[in-house]
């Protein structure tokens, strides 16, 4: 419809010529506007009373993509929706609702080529009788202009190479998140990342294969988040997600795995195929800061765990990481100097036919006696030494050492090695295993590597060229803790593999089968038959589980049912007697997933408090000692410190000592230690009156601080427990 069209038959209200003072008719001006509109600098529009469309430039509606009988009669808000971010927020409808002027609205449409951008300016009409005609009005393209501000918001907004948020924009995230949950009272946890081996990739296929891969990383973490929270990358292979409504850690601890795991898994690039790892650091508002800049330090703190603990670990932050981080520096001293004084020893705990209880191999265990600290348990200092790469002094010293006691024992007897995937990645394995075996005259046969399945996610090239020597030296290779990675079935085929090792992670108490998944357990013995493999069980801690074991077909297995770790000497006096048989024995049972602890916490009971010693721990229970003639069905708080309060139900008593059973299971913290799903909120206690701050690391304020009420203690402190705390 020609611009002229629209007025047909009308003349505005007043109007007594054709003819304007300037001397220029109605006709040649109409003809000067349409000019305008063909050209495209310029649009008009109306409506009719009811803000439904009355006419439309041909130009807009040939943008828009319609023709104009699909438009006219509709309501001019349903063609145009507001851009987002204009001042006052509006829609067009409230526009034109108001009846009232304005310019400037920029509304936009989607169009089959993507977006038309437009700037309106109207203004109501009325007729004589100031009844309402609609509104008449102008529209300026601005598109390009829109579209070039959009993208430079974008580029200030997010990463240029991999699309995520950047740091400004994970800055202001966390701000805004922080400010208005804080109101709430809602929580948020905050995941710092950092990728594992990335400068490789960098130094041996160039930055190109860097940016391809860190846009791959990039579509793992959207996939491994799935929705859940903003993805950024702060810079180099630095990355942080942040996830809101979320504090519970067994939630989050199973998020940071999958996110290891998806990021371990291989990626091809043009310049080949890498493989690289990923460290995560878990920090939670409130309970481990309020604000950005604490929550922030917090994640910090404990991404810088997770990759001294050895990479590929996630890690929550506690508050004593940076005294850990202070005591993890000086054992990295004392274990350089004690590989130079030679205070490392090995131990061997072994491993048994479980058709005739034969020992059949001894599994080398790394001791060290430290002048201050005293026997140092490998759990304790091997991941300092992985994190330090001291592990590869320490294991060419193992492996000579387990060499040469083994030419001690009988030639049935094979001696086991368990070997870290940074001692195998080290250039020159291969050679230090050659050259123990020469230097002691050990045949190849009578010596296992064990390998975890992270090895097998190496250089591809690299790890087959590897295997395939240990393979032609003679040496046993077995894929240590089997089921706890992510090696493919596909190179289990390819790799020259003798037994699968089955991990103690699998006989952990499940709902329903306190042996464990002993369903996977099945599959696990089958694919390894399938494949012409041995099986063999670790952490074996009950007779009932070693019966079960043995009906499925698992051929060897080792844990306290049978023996803990014995020394050198030991070993040589148990082999003198002929044949080494260890019947299984319950006597001195011991949880192989038990983690022997020895620390203060606290314990509520009612409303007093008491201050015992924790003895072990697992994920359904504790041991607690300090506290006397405590009867089996008592119900206990335990303040683990922190803010994690664990409630609890005594099942066994003697003494002054009791076995405990946990209401709800307890998680793994990423560190090889348990914690609790939940904690005490910040947001409770600020209400009692507390200052809204993160949780502090000693004990749970309320509960050591507990009034007696007027009722007394019915528990009495044993001689060697600490001195009951005051209320």
């Amino acid at each position: 419809m020609p611009f002229s069209e629209l007025f047909k038959g009308k003349k505005p209200s007043g109007a007594r010529s054709s003819v304007s003072p300037d001397g220029v008719s109605a006709d040649e001006k109409t003809a000067v506007v349409e000019q305008i509109e063909d050209s495209g600098a310029y649009g008009f529009w109306t409506t009719d009373g009811r803000g439904n469309v009355a006419y439309l430039s041909r130009w807009i509606v040939e943008a828009v993509g319609k023709d104009f009988a699909a438009l006219v009669h509709k309501p001019m808000q349903h063609v145009f929706s507001p851009v987002e971010g204009e001042i006052d927020g509006r829609s067009l409808g409230l526009k034109l609702g108001t009846r009232k002027s304005f310019s400037g609205l920029a509304v936009k449409a989607e169009t089959d080529g993507g977006k038309l951008v437009l700037r309106l300016s109207g203004r109501p009409l009325y007729d004589a009788a100031g009844d309402f005609l609609g509104f008449r009005g102008t529209a300026i393209d601005v598109t390009e202009e829109f579209v070039a501000e959009e993208e430079a918001n974008r580029l200030a907004k997010y990463d240029s190479l991999t699309g995520l948020a950047n740091r400004h924009r994970m800055e202001q995230r966390i701000d805004s998140t922080l400010h208005a949950f804080k109101s709430a009272e809602r929580a948020a946890a905050l995941m710092m990342l950092d990728l594992d081996k990335f400068k490789q990739v960098n130094d041996t296929l160039g930055h190109a294969a860097g940016d391809q891969l860190l846009q791959q990383v990039a579509d793992r973490l959207r996939g491994a988040v799935a929705g859940r929270g903003e993805i950024g990358r702060l810079g180099g292979d630095e990355f942080q997600i942040l996830i809101p409504d979320l504090d519970d850690r067994g939630e989050l601890g199973e998020i940071a795995k999958r996110i290891i795991q998806i990021l371990s898994q291989p990626y091809s690039v043009e310049e080949g195929r890498c493989t690289i790892g990923c460290s995560v650091g878990i920090a939670v508002a409130p309970y481990d800061g309020v604000e950005r800049e604490e929550l922030t330090r917090a994640a910090d703190l404990a991404l810088y765990a997770s990759k001294n603990g050895g990479r590929g670990q996630f890690r929550f932050y506690a508050g004593d990481l940076e005294h850990e981080a202070t005591l993890r520096k000086r054992m990295e001293e004392d274990l350089a100097e004690a590989i130079e004084a030679g205070h490392f020893t090995l131990e061997y705990q072994p491993v048994v036919s479980l058709v005739d209880n034969r020992v059949t191999a001894l599994e080398a265990q790394y001791c060290w006696s430290d002048e201050d600290r005293g026997r140092v348990e490998p759990e304790t200092f091997l991941p300092v030494a992985e994190g330090s790469r001291l592990i590869v002094p320490i294991g060419e010293w193992g492996l000579r050492k387990a060499c040469e006691d083994a030419m001690n024992w009988p030639d049935s007897l094979i001696v086991s090695l368990q070997i870290s995937p940074v001692q195998f990645e080290t250039s020159g394995f291969v050679d230090t295993v050659e050259q123990a075996l020469e230097a002691t005259d050990l045949d190849p046969a009578r010596l296992e590597l064990r390998l975890p399945e992270s090895v097998l996610l190496g250089d591809g090239s690299k790890v087959d060229a590897a295997l395939a020597r240990l393979f032609k030296l003679g040496v046993r290779l077995t894929l240590d803790q089997f089921g706890s990675g992510l090696s493919s079935l596909s190179y289990l085929r390819r790799a020259p593999l003798n037994a699968l090792r089955i991990g103690e992670e699998f006989f952990e108490p499940v709902m329903g089968n306190e042996l464990g998944d002993i369903e996977l357990v099945r599959a696990v013995v089958a694919l390894a038959g399938a494949m012409g493999m041995e099986t063999v069980a670790s952490g074996v801690h009950a007779m009932k589980l070693m019966k079960e074991l043995k009906q499925l077909g698992v051929y060897h297995a080792c844990g306290f049912v049978y023996s803990g770790a014995l020394t050198a000497e030991q070993v040589l006096e148990d082999i003198a007697d002929g044949d080494w048989t260890i019947a299984p024995s319950d006597a001195g049972t011991q949880r192989a997933t038990r983690r022997t602890v020895f620390r203060k916490i606290g314990l509520i009971h009612e409303d007093h408090y008491y201050d015992v010693t924790l003895r072990n721990l697992s994920r359904t229970g504790a041991m607690i000692q300090g506290l006397e003639d405590v009867p089996a069905g008592t119900m206990f708080v335990l303040d683990f410190g922190q803010g994690q309060l664990a409630v609890c139900t005594v099942r066994r008593s003697m003494d002054d000592t009791q076995g405990v059973e946990f209401e709800q299971e307890l998680v793994d913290d990423g560190a090889g230690g348990l914690c609790t799903r939940h904690r005490v909120s910040p947001y409770e206690l600020a209400t009692a009156g507390a200052p809204l701050q993160a949780l502090p690391p000693g004990k749970y304020a309320p509960a050591s601080g507990l009034a007696a009420s007027g009722s007394y203690a019915q528990f009495k402190l044993s001689a060697n427990a600490p001195k009951q705390q005051a209320a």
